[in-house]
């Protein structure tokens, strides 16, 4: 690995070997999603905790201040939305260039296992492979299995995981599911995840996160389980603890409920 990939990894993964990631790029195919219609608003507050932004250019530019910026995971992958025919029907809508000129520490595309449009989005990430290769850049794909798939399915989420390493990507951004470890020990580049299944509580949200750490991702990519609590802050506070402080759920869970009061006395 060459030093500057080397060093943009090291911006986002951390010297425990964790990382946690802040992701804010829903609106590239859903709009002004809730809680993120400002998005200067909700990263604010946020940022402190975080150890990288997934984001879109536009949002870069217009809701990040460049001074003092957290890490930058480029979205570079679109062309789709909610209300049009097939979201897996995406391209890259970002030049690697670009991503140099914002200086990003790594660039992020979808991939499709399974769907139609699976071919397209594979080559899609062997392309964007080769130019960040040429630039220093890693890529991290994002393993949003076609809609025919299971997408809590283990043996499904390693097989995607899985070609998106032998693709080149040097990180791996993919689903919590039951038996996670057999998607991490398939996966030979590091593993973060994304949101779980649809839960209830931030217990919930914190016991899957913990269950996936310990069997074997380094860390997480979290969005609307942090900015749509309405305790984001003290949300993103016990997450980390899990991440960076190896807490158990049910700490983290303590903590979450402590700075929880805290707030409300505060306001």
């Amino acid at each position: 690995m060459d030093w500057g990939m080397a060093n943009r990894m090291a911006q986002l993964i951390q010297p425990d070997g964790h990382a946690l990631f802040l992701p804010v790029d829903h609106g590239y195919f859903q709009g002004p999603t809730r809680k993120l219609e400002e998005p200067r608003q909700t990263l604010a507050p946020l940022l402190p905790y975080a150890d990288a932004v997934f984001v879109t250019r536009g949002v870069l530019r217009a809701c990040l201040d460049p001074v003092g910026a957290k890490p930058v995971i480029l979205r570079v992958s679109g062309g789709t939305s909610m209300v049009g025919k097939d979201l897996a029907n995406e391209g890259i809508t970002t030049s690697m260039e670009e991503a140099v000129r914002l200086n990003a520490a790594a660039v992020g595309i979808s991939v499709f296992v399974g769907s139609d449009y699976e071919k397209e989005t594979l080559l899609n990430l062997g392309k964007l492979v080769n130019e960040g290769e040429r630039h220093g850049i890693p890529v991290m794909a994002v393993t949003a299995v076609g809609k025919e798939l299971e997408k809590r399915d283990a043996r499904y989420l390693a097989l995607a995981c899985r070609i998106a390493a032998e693709l080149g990507a040097r990180v791996v951004k993919t689903y919590w599911c039951e038996d996670f470890e057999k998607v991490t020990r398939g996966c030979p580049v590091p593993v973060i995840m994304a949101g779980g299944p649809q839960v209830d509580t931030a217990l919930d949200v914190l016991e899957f996160v913990d269950d996936g750490m310990r069997k074997g991702a380094i860390g997480v990519n979290l969005g609307r389980n942090i900015w749509q609590n309405d305790f984001p802050v003290p949300m993103i506070k016990a997450i980390r603890a899990v991440v960076h402080g190896n807490a158990t759920a049910q700490e983290a869970h303590e903590l979450f409920t402590s700075e929880k009061e805290k707030e409300t006395k505060s306001n």
